[in-house]
Order: structure tokens, then C-alpha cells, then sequence
């Protein structure tokens, strides 16, 4: 279930954004590992592992497989 109060850090933007691109391409989009996320947006493991957790717990995210994690929903786009 999506958590619609949560409110994401701008560290969780750049992780939802990077997670995102391509979807109005009809390129590949929505999955990713911590290392791609890394080279993608700047930041650095911990935050990246950080917002993959909150993101998770606010179900924005899954968590696929050990290191694979997947865009689930962003209330924000409905």
C-alpha cells in the first residue's frame, strides 16, 4: 500500500527521477541497483540506500530481489 502523506527529502527526488526516465520514451524504466542509482544522480551510497529505505517503507518502491528495486506509484502523478 502507498503511504500518499509521505513527504520525500530531495534525496528521494533525485532517486524517484532517476527511476522514472525513459517511461515517456517507451524506454526501459522503473528498475534499477544502488550502483546505477549512484552513478545516475551524484549522491552517495548511504543516501542512495537511505532513500531506498524510506521510499520502500512508504511503499513508493519495491524491493524486487537482493539489490534490485522497482517504482511502484507516486500519488503525486494521479
Amino acid at each position: 500500500m502507498v503511504n500518499e502523506r509521505y513527504e520525500p527529502t530531495e534525496n528521494d527526488e533525485r532517486v524517484l527521477n532517476a527511476l522514472k526516465q525513459g517511461r515517456d520514451n517507451n524506454d526501459p524504466w522503473g528498475r534499477a541497483n544502488p550502483r546505477w542509482l549512484i552513478d545516475e544522480t551524484g549522491l552517495e551510497k548511504g543516501n542512495i540506500e537511505f532513500s531506498l529505505r524510506s521510499l520502500r517503507d512508504a511503499g513508493w518502491i519495491k524491493r524486487v530481489s537482493r539489490g534490485l528495486y522497482e517504482f511502484v506509484e507516486d500519488p503525486r502523478d494521479a
